[in-house]
């Protein structure tokens, strides 16, 4: 393992000049620094974490709360996740990983210890108890989600209650009146999970603005479920020719049970999703869908992290655009 005092002997320079350039204390040179720079690279040092922590006052540590549930679709997590190790270790940070089961008691041990030096929490809801936790820490914080109060607080988000918006607008223009929403397991509403109330919001209010009936029913996914669900929607609303998708495990049961009823998709009925590229993609009809931007969240989270470390950066909200790719599951109203 290479040390210190070999990068100071290849650089020609004192072991305190090399501290100095990795901590930035002291102005050094710019030919100077650029010179252990290069020695840093050539003999592959890293600095020691605990070191570094006692030398600056920080960890370089950024605590992240990921929701392990079994109601929520875990790869969009873990993809956000990687995004977030990988922009973090590109500034120089590690990530701790934290259960969004632990809740505020894992907000406490993280704002009242020298265990990271940020937070980014993850599967944010409406009221959500690790929220004046946050205001009051005196560590920065990013959300990536969107509580009902955003003061004092720095959030990251794909913009759901528009992304809803998009996908009525979509099938209403295609002729649709009678729109059914497949939406997330029960327990995420019953949770107020703000991604799933603003996805409902935006399609309801678009709905009552463009004179489209439009009925929401939860899923579990699966099989058993989604048929039991289906046939309460067709029993309620007969003349349903629209769907909209915002659950990655029932997209296939669906797609499957319609395939049993003879309704041809998108002759009889069309299918349109929020969901990742991979799931509309890899679905037996290629899905129109408003897709999550799981790494870019991930990455500008970390961003907002950084500026608020190094410069004070300030708080405030950043929604990203829904953006609707039309594939082959989504047509005009049969007639």
């Amino acid at each position: 393992m290479v040390t210190l005092a070999e990068v100071a002997q290849h650089a020609g320079v004192s072991a305190s000049t090399v501290s100095y350039v990795l901590s930035g204390k002291r102005s050094i040179s710019l030919g100077t620094k650029e010179r252990v720079e290069r020695s840093i690279r050539e003999l592959g040092y890293h600095p020691n974490a605990g070191a570094r922590a006692l030398a600056s006052s920080k960890s370089n540590v950024i605590a992240l709360m990921v929701p392990l549930r079994t109601d929520m679709y875990v790869p969009v997590m873990m993809e956000i996740a990687i995004a977030v190790a990988t922009t973090a270790r590109a500034h120089g940070y590690d990530v701790l990983l934290l259960t969004g089961e632990e809740g505020a008691p894992a907000v406490r041990r993280v704002t009242g210890s020298g265990l990271a030096d940020a937070m980014i929490v993850m599967d944010v809801e409406l009221d959500d108890e690790r929220l004046p936790l946050l205001r009051a820490g005196d560590r920065p914080s990013v959300l990536i989600g969107l509580p009902a109060d955003t003061d004092q607080l720095t959030c990251v988000d794909l913009d759901f209650t528009a992304a809803g918006a998009l996908c009525v607008e979509h099938l209403a223009g295609l002729g649709h009146r009678d729109i059914a929403v497949i939406g997330e397991d029960p327990a995420v509403y019953e949770r107020h999970t703000g991604f799933a109330e603003r996805t409902l919001d935006g399609l309801r209010t678009r709905a009552r603005d463009l004179d489209v009936r439009l009925l929401h029913r939860p899923s579990v996914g699966g099989y058993d479920a989604m048929a039991a669900t289906l046939a309460r929607i067709f029993d309620e609303r007969p003349a349903t020719t629209g769907f909209v998708v915002q659950n990655e495990s029932a997209v296939e049961p669906l797609l499957a049970l319609l395939r049993q009823q003879g309704r041809a998709v998108p002759e009889d009925v069309s299918v349109l999703a929020i969901c990742p590229d991979q799931v509309a993609l890899q679905a037996s009809v290629r899905l129109s869908s408003v897709s999550i931007p799981a790494e870019e969240m991930g990455r500008q989270a970390v961003e907002r992290v950084m500026a608020k470390l190094q410069a004070g950066g300030e708080g405030g909200v950043r929604l990203l655009a829904p953006e609707l790719t039309v594939r082959a599951s989504t047509g005009p109203v049969s007639r």
